[in-house]
């Protein structure tokens, strides 16, 4: 029989675990279990990944649990023995027990460059905010959001056409990378680490009524919030006469459109290739949408069967919900209704 290989649980549910558990099924360790949520939160979960295929082709058991911090979910990570635990792509905190648990701690990944946007949803603001980086941080778990040492990060370019979903995808190839470099290092007790350095900021919770479309923004900002909440996240949307309709995908305006007298919501053109919206500043073709819950469908054959011609207007959103939904202010008496 020949030595012990170290063992790891590792936790995980979205985009960013399905490679940072392939690399781990390749690493140096057993991989004693993987800790996912059932298939049935799918629906609920923005960039769901189900693992529990992954794991069983590889003899690996599988937990499937909605709270990681259970005591009978606890039981089950005790009972493996682990000598790590890698938290990647698990939308909750791990609680005191469990970061206390495994002799080398507790390690996992953030989608920024760490202290900067700590907190729930770092690459939907990111985009939001119109930044052309984010990044990926692997970190020793600590108590609190984003807290602990950093052991690697690495800086992500965001494109003017990336979207959440691209950017996601850079993030866990970047996640598993760095996990896979480090891993020996990790179970050995070697890792190099450092303390976070400056306060950073603390981003909010994005819910899906947060998507709604301030049509008086500018272009750019527009296009930016459409790519940033796409899917595999809710989406963004407008209304017409209170009738919402979900906004996929649209074209970068290019630097210099004309200006329109046209007032903010305002539906310009409807072609095959998208609709032209009025915006703040200027104009912006919106090339893929749908009603909610329906997959997307030609422009021409979704305005056509919504009413929506040249000339309606969307409408418009009070300043204090579009405050909210930038994050700049707080949640309004009446929250916007999602369809």
């Amino acid at each position: 029989m020949g030595p012990r290989r170290d063992r790891v649980v590792f936790a995980g549910s979205v985009h960013e675990a399905e490679p940072a558990l392939r690399a781990l099924l390749t690493g140096p360790c057993e991989i004693s279990a993987v800790v996912t949520q059932p298939r049935s939160r799918a629906a609920g979960l923005c960039g769901f990944v189900d693992l529990a295929p992954i794991a069983r082709q590889h003899g690996v058991p599988v937990v499937c649990t909605t709270d990681i911090n259970e005591p009978a979910t606890v039981a089950r990570i005790r009972a493996c023995r682990p000598d790590l635990l890698v938290v990647i792509g698990w939308s909750r905190l791990i609680g005191p027990e469990l970061l206390s648990l495994p002799p080398r701690g507790c390690v996992g990944c953030h989608a920024s460059l760490l202290p900067a946007h700590r907190g729930r949803a770092p690459v939907n603001w990111s985009i939001i905010r119109g930044e052309t980086r984010t990044g990926n941080t692997l970190m020793l778990l600590a108590a609190g959001a984003d807290m602990g040492d950093i052991v690697d990060q690495r800086a992500i370019p965001i494109g003017p056409d990336d979207t959440c979903a691209t950017v996601y995808s850079k993030v866990g190839a970047v996640g598993a990378d760095m996990l896979r470099t480090h891993l020996p290092a990790l179970l050995a007790g070697t890792a190099l680490q450092r303390p976070q350095y400056g306060q950073g900021d603390l981003l909010p919770m994005r819910t899906p009524a947060m998507g709604v479309t301030d049509w008086g923004r500018s272009a750019r900002s527009i296009h930016d919030w459409i790519r940033a909440q796409t899917r595999p996240y809710p989406g963004a949307f407008t209304r017409l006469h209170g009738e919402q309709l979900m906004l996929w995908r649209s074209r970068r305006p290019a630097d210099g459109e004309p200006a329109t007298l046209a007032p903010p919501g305002t539906v310009i053109q409807v072609a095959p290739d998208g609709m032209t919206v009025a915006t703040g500043d200027g104009l912006l073709t919106v090339t893929e949408i749908s009603r909610p819950g329906q997959p997307e469908r030609p422009v021409t054959t979704c305005c056509r069967d919504t009413g929506i011609r040249p000339g309606a207007r969307f409408d418009p959103v009070d300043p204090a919900t579009a405050s909210w939904a930038l994050g700049l202010g707080p949640r309004p008496m009446a929250e916007v209704r999602v369809s």
